[in-house]
């Protein structure tokens, strides 16, 4: 719950911090629901020097399709000026398309459709190897596992160091005040990943493979406006693409894992109709959006009604979009017959989620084969779950099953 501090005119200014030390599962969510119920379109946020927070599924829409007012060179609301620039994330056009140009080819629907059957061999594999063990930690062996090991053959990372890369991963977008008061361990993490970037594409330039199909060869070669892209350039690029790869699709698989844990019904019947799986994704992804994005406004303009300043910052956190109750009916129950699964979930405008097609057959496929082998589980402890700048998450997720 965020209490109401004091109120402007129709916009109340609330306590409200992005970087939430965990607490349990659906806190925030329920948290972003409090402030739609609250104030439409937005309410403001004392954190920092204080930034917008939009609750209103049309203004955030129309927030993440105007470029033109709504920069997206920020992605934290309480840095406004960040001295960090990840590649395309934080990019307006016409910057923005030549670099999506450059990285869109391994993410089309027909290269992500030629992977499925891959995707599935391991997916079977990961699961047929937990089936004995009658109990995981869901989030680290199983959720993680299948689209980090996708994503790694993509770039062109070993998978041996899986471990590692998980481990950075968390550094970056896994802290909160009270683990990373002074976010020290998530520049370290940036520090880290980037350095190994670095000694990556330095050796592909030493010693290049004509037959590599990887994406980080590829950006040895990449040229921007007809001259070589940076090296600082491309790692930022790789950057923005590691931390997208490793922990997206997992947090919402495991948000996922969680509510059919919880709702039995909604278990039976994608275990009964394996064909449904497909369309309880779109629903699930829907009531579960992860990513809250930020903008920093470009000019003064009334906003929805709101008196934005140029340099005024805003959070739109797309979970409030697809839990709106004005645009969904019932938005925040799950229902696999719900006819409008149209959402938000993988962004809106230029920065609409490139590996969008990747992420709903990994998703599709992890269902599908978890159920196939385990259609019955249960959770050994309640989760907690966390809040970054970037993303909710669970902590971890325990289950168990009859062996």
């Amino acid at each position: 719950m965020t209490d109401t501090q004091t109120s402007s005119g129709a916009c109340p200014v609330v306590d409200y911090s992005i970087r939430q030390p965990p607490v349990p599962v659906g806190k925030l969510f329920e948290r972003l629901d409090d402030l739609q119920d609250m104030s439409r379109p937005a309410v403001r946020s004392q954190e920092a020097s204080g930034y917008w927070v939009f609750t209103d599924h049309d203004a955030i829409l129309e927030g993440l399709q105007r470029s033109d007012l709504w920069s997206s060179g920020v992605v934290d609301p309480t840095e406004p000026d960040p001295d960090y620039k990840w590649i395309p994330l934080m990019l307006d056009p016409p910057e923005h398309a030549k670099w999506r140009q450059l990285i869109s080819a391994w993410f089309t629907p027909a290269r992500t459709r030629s992977v499925k059957e891959d995707q599935r061999s391991l997916a079977r594999e990961i699961v047929e190897r937990l089936r004995d063990k009658g109990e995981c930690e869901y989030v680290s062996e199983f959720a993680q596992v299948l689209p980090s090991m996708v994503f790694l053959r993509i770039i062109g990372m070993p998978l041996e160091k899986l471990d590692q890369f998980m481990e950075w991963e968390h550094m970056i977008l896994h802290q909160n005040e009270e683990t990373d008061p002074d976010r020290a361990t998530q520049m370290a993490g940036v520090q880290a990943v980037s350095e190994y970037f670095a000694g990556l594409i330095a050796e592909r330039r030493a010693h290049p493979d004509p037959d590599a199909t990887d994406l980080i060869s590829a950006a040895t070669t990449w040229q921007v406006d007809g001259e070589p892209a940076s090296d600082a350039d491309i790692i930022g690029c790789l950057l923005t693409l590691f931390m997208a790869g490793l922990d997206t699709v997992a947090g919402e698989m495991a948000y996922f894992t969680y509510h059919l844990v919880t709702h039995p019904e909604d278990r039976a019947r994608i275990v009964a109709e394996p064909e449904s799986i497909p369309h309880a994704v779109e629903e699930l992804l829907r009531a579960y959006p992860i990513v809250q994005t930020a903008r920093r406004a470009t000019r003064d303009a009334d906003f929805h009604g709101c008196p934005v300043k140029a340099g005024d910052v805003a959070q739109f956190p797309i979970s409030a979009a697809g839990r709106d109750e004005m645009t969904y009916p019932d938005a925040r129950r799950v229902d696999f017959d719900r006819d409008q699964t149209r959402h938000l979930s993988f962004g809106a405008g230029p920065h609409r989620c490139l590996g969008s097609h990747l992420a709903r057959q990994e998703l599709v496929v992890m269902l599908e084969e978890w159920h196939r082998v385990i259609p019955e589980y249960e959770v050994v402890e309640e989760p907690l779950e966390h809040g970054s700048k970037a993303v909710l998450g669970l902590e971890s997720l325990r289950i168990r099953w009859e062996g």
